[in-house]
């Protein structure tokens, strides 16, 4: 009988313990995603990435930008699942990009380097149209571009899965 009070007695303090801990911030779940964000692990890191839903967004993508956070990039969420190709318009940094199938699984991936930027005599038409195209391959509803050199430490083949929540990601593309 007095084993069985010790234990309860040591397990109720070690439970306390724990509680306490916890409450000062030692036991932390994942912190939720800002607004316009989604949190997917890529490679055993939380990567923070832009959510990117709509046409306007799309177009734009990473262009402009003149870096991208360690454990940043976008995400992009389509409509629906067809080939796809992106192209480096305007973009200042080298980008890696995997390219996922309505469930998750990675059909294509790409290092794309900086493009030289467009001329000033060159229309957007004549420059998109030198730009390297980086081809999906197959049918693909999302694709992640994250900071370029980052996707070979990873390990990822063609064919691994990513975990994406996919019924919020349907609710929020346009």
């Amino acid at each position: 009988m007095a084993d069985g009070i010790m234990t309860t007695r040591r397990t109720a303090f070690l439970a306390g313990i724990v509680l306490i801990g916890c409450m000062l911030g030692g036991c932390s779940s994942p912190k939720p995603a800002p607004e316009g964000y989604q949190v997917v692990n890529l490679g055993g890191t939380a990567y923070t990435l832009e959510l990117v839903a709509d046409d306007a967004k799309r177009t734009v993508g990473l262009g402009g930008r003149t870096e991208i956070a360690p454990a940043g990039g976008m995400l992009f969420s389509f409509r629906n699942s067809r080939k796809r190709s992106f192209l480096m318009r305007d973009c200042l940094v080298d980008i890696d990009i995997l390219f996922l199938d309505a469930g998750g699984r990675i059909v294509a991936m790409h290092h794309m380097p900086v493009e030289p930027p467009r001329e000033d005599s060159e229309s957007m038409t004549a420059y998109e149209a030198r730009l390297k195209k980086y081809s999906s391959k197959y049918d693909a509803r999302y694709a992640i571009e994250i900071r370029g050199g980052l996707l070979e430490t990873m390990g990822y083949t063609e064919g691994d899965k990513i975990k994406l929540d996919f019924e919020y990601l349907k609710s929020v593309t346009q």
